[in-house]
């Protein structure tokens, strides 16, 4: 019987230290202010600026009678996303390698890819937080539709979450130094921004353009979370880009990733 009461002890304790490595970063994420800002605060302020602009809050009929701030909250959205997975973690993650911290920890009972875990988990959380805020802000600010069809919106947001997490986890697996991830990460960004429509929202690209976007992981995001925010469920060919995008890259930065 004394047996069988002590025989989890090692997987209890190893959870717990694993908890305390997860406190820990985000103790260490929530002194980062530049993080928290560009994350958080940034796509609230650019799309309440946006939707300042008059022309921005009348309907349009080219876009259906839609406004363009309706199509902007969104793409605010997805621009967290592309932060905290492109901008925000790859840096982080490199400069533990640089610094020997996840050599140093393999040699611990905590396990390396706790850390990994853990920064992963908080950008994914402060991702879907500056989401709830854009909503937030562009229902009571603007009127802006809160998304009826609230299960599809949430599933085009993880699958979101999910692929941009993936090529953060990419852009550090092939990165030696904080310098190169911070390069390769301005690289994709701008593509990713474009992609998700900050600058032209998907759906006022002209036909080719748009149908070009589609295919990537971000302009499949803005239409499907577009659709699920006008009530239809996304289409499942959007969906089906971002799952097949997030399993590459998954298995990329999988293969790829060395801890030193």
């Amino acid at each position: 019987m004394a047996t069988a009461n002590t025989a989890p002890a090692p997987r209890t304790a190893l959870s717990g230290a694993s908890v305390a490595v997860l406190k820990s970063e985000t103790r260490l994420f929530l002194r980062e202010p530049g993080s928290l800002f560009w994350i958080m605060v940034f796509p609230t302020v650019l799309m309440t600026i946006l939707g300042l602009i008059p022309s921005f809050r009348d309907p349009d009929d080219a876009l259906g009678g839609r406004r363009v701030i309706d199509l902007y909250v969104p793409v605010a959205v997805l621009l967290a996303m592309i932060m905290a997975g492109l901008q925000a973690m790859p840096p982080v993650l490199t400069g533990y390698r640089e610094r020997g911290i996840l050599r140093r920890m393999s040699t611990t009972p905590v396990r390396a890819s706790a850390l990994l875990g853990a920064q992963i988990a908080l950008h994914g959380v402060a991702a879907l937080g500056s989401a709830l805020l854009v909503t937030a802000v562009g229902r009571t600010a603007f009127g802006v539709r809160l998304p009826r069809q609230p299960f599809g919106y949430l599933l085009a947001l993880l699958l979101a979450v999910a692929c941009v997490l993936a090529l953060g986890a990419l852009v550090c697996a092939v990165s030696r130094t904080t310098r190169i991830a911070g390069a390769i990460g301005s690289v994709v960004f701008f593509p990713m921004m474009f992609t998700a429509g900050v600058w032209v929202p998907v759906q006022a690209m002209p036909d080719t353009l748009r149908h070009i976007v589609q295919f990537t992981p971000f302009g499949a995001a803005s239409q499907a979370l577009d659709q699920a925010a006008a009530g239809d469920w996304p289409n499942w060919a959007y969906l089906g880009v971002m799952a097949l995008w997030t399993a590459l890259v998954a298995v990329a930065a999988t293969r790829t990733f060395r801890w030193e």
